[in-house]
């Protein structure tokens, strides 16, 4: 009997990891392609041209994808640090110097995404992954502690100072904090005076999207966010998690799915409830309060903690309840049509972002695709998705691993691994 070798492979795989990847990568390219990957053009048209789908898309974008959907790739990271550790181990291999290797490679994949769009997180995700290596060894109850005084806001009241934090509650800002508010729901930070210049070349453009954009993104990642740490949190989390065996019995234990979802869904609106409570007003001025020389309430400082973990669980909200809608025999099938995307997840993300520069750079596309309104490019972005997922299906008909996973895999052994399918004939 002929069977396809590399299909015994990818049975080793659990699909529902894959799938929830490739839905991830969707929220990722819609919020991006919002934000323009990053660029910024003159072209900009004003007034909007269908209001009440801009409407209804931005609530979309500020209340369902800006900021959650990331959060569930960043978690899916460590995650499958793990895997990769667990599976050498049970061969008796130490994978860990071999994994550092592993996230050299990742750091130069990200630097090249980078001259593309600035909001590339790999290096990001490839420094994280070394920091992974060195907590290996810890338990769990290690951490746990770590990821809970990360996510409990110990970053945050680092970065203000324990001597500007106040009491007092009547603080006011020296000038309206509307004009300089912080949203800390995107990682988009340039403003008007950031617009690359209107004929920049690609070289131009690269230049300063790895000397002065990703200075910029790292300031707003761990000075005037806690972003950044909040990532780091995901991956422990992620590697955790993994460690429980989770994934490997989510299709056995799905009533524990449908209690996850339910609870993950009254604690992001309980914690999203108390944010409010402790602080009515808007809580990202806080950074402008120091940047002013004042000093920050600590229910400030209480109620963006609880609006960051808000957000958390409602990305744990979209992935059980995904996950859930996975399990189910008339969505499932469809909805395993996103395992071929998230197998090849780096590829398809690194792809979003070449796109997106060739769309609205001022060297590629920008000065047609730039005047584009937000339902636009939601649509647009909904199109390359699907794209996407077309390619990334029929790819892997032919090919064990996606281009990049390919060469990253490559890279990590250094040598060059097989590539297309091959059939072989098994005795059964």
């Amino acid at each position: 009997m002929e069977v396809d070798r590399s299909m015994l492979v990818s049975q080793k795989r659990i699909n529902v990891i894959d799938a929830l990847r490739g839905f991830s990568l969707l929220g990722v390219i819609l919020i991006h392609m919002m934000q323009k990957f990053g660029y910024l053009s003159d072209n900009i048209i004003e007034g909007a041209r269908y209001p009440m789908f801009d409407t209804i898309i931005q609530l979309l974008e500020t209340h369902v994808i800006a900021g959650r959907f990331i959060t569930i790739f960043s978690f899916l990271f460590g995650l499958s640090f793990f895997i990769q550790m667990d599976r050498a181990s049970k061969r008796g291999v130490d994978f860990r110097g071999r994994f550092l290797w592993r996230m050299v490679i990742l750091f130069v994949i990200g630097i090249v995404g980078t001259t593309f769009a600035y909001m590339d997180i790999l290096t990001l995700y490839a420094f994280y992954g070394i920091i992974l290596v060195l907590l290996f060894p810890l338990r769990n109850w290690v951490l746990i502690t770590l990821t809970s005084l990360i996510l409990f806001g110990l970053p945050l009241m680092s970065m203000v100072g324990f001597d500007n934090i106040t009491f007092n509650e009547t603080i006011t800002l020296n000038q309206p904090s509307d004009a300089n508010v912080v949203d800390r729901e995107t990682l988009n930070t340039t403003t008007n005076e950031d617009v690359l210049i209107t004929n920049s070349s690609f070289i131009e453009s690269a230049k300063d999207n790895l000397f002065v954009k990703t200075k910029e993104k790292l300031n707003f990642q761990f000075r005037k966010s806690s972003i950044g740490y909040i990532v780091l949190a995901l991956f422990i989390l992620g590697f955790v998690v993994g460690r429980t065996g989770f994934f490997e019995k989510v299709n056995i234990k799905r009533r524990k799915n449908y209690i996850l979802l339910i609870s993950f869904f009254i604690v992001s609106v309980v914690t999203k409830l108390l944010g409010r409570l402790v602080a009515p007003e808007n809580t990202t001025d806080i950074f402008l309060l120091v940047s002013q020389g004042l000093k920050v309430p600590i229910s400030s400082i209480i109620a963006l903690t609880l609006n960051d973990l808000s957000m958390l669980f409602q990305s744990g909200v979209l992935a059980m309840g995904f996950i859930v809608l996975y399990q189910t025999k008339f969505l499932g099938k469809y909805l395993d049509l996103l395992s071929p995307y998230g197998r090849m997840g780096l590829t398809n993300y690194e792809a979003q972002n070449v796109v997106g520069a060739i769309l609205f750079s001022s060297w590629g596309l920008g000065s047609f695709f730039g005047g584009l309104g937000i339902t636009e490019l939601f649509f647009l972005g909904l199109i390359i998705y699907a794209i996407q997922i077309i390619a990334s299906k029929q790819w892997l008909r032919h090919f064990l691993y996606g281009p990049l996973e390919w060469l990253w895999r490559s890279g990590t052994y250094m040598k060059w691994q097989s590539f297309k399918r091959k059939k072989t004939i098994i005795n059964i």
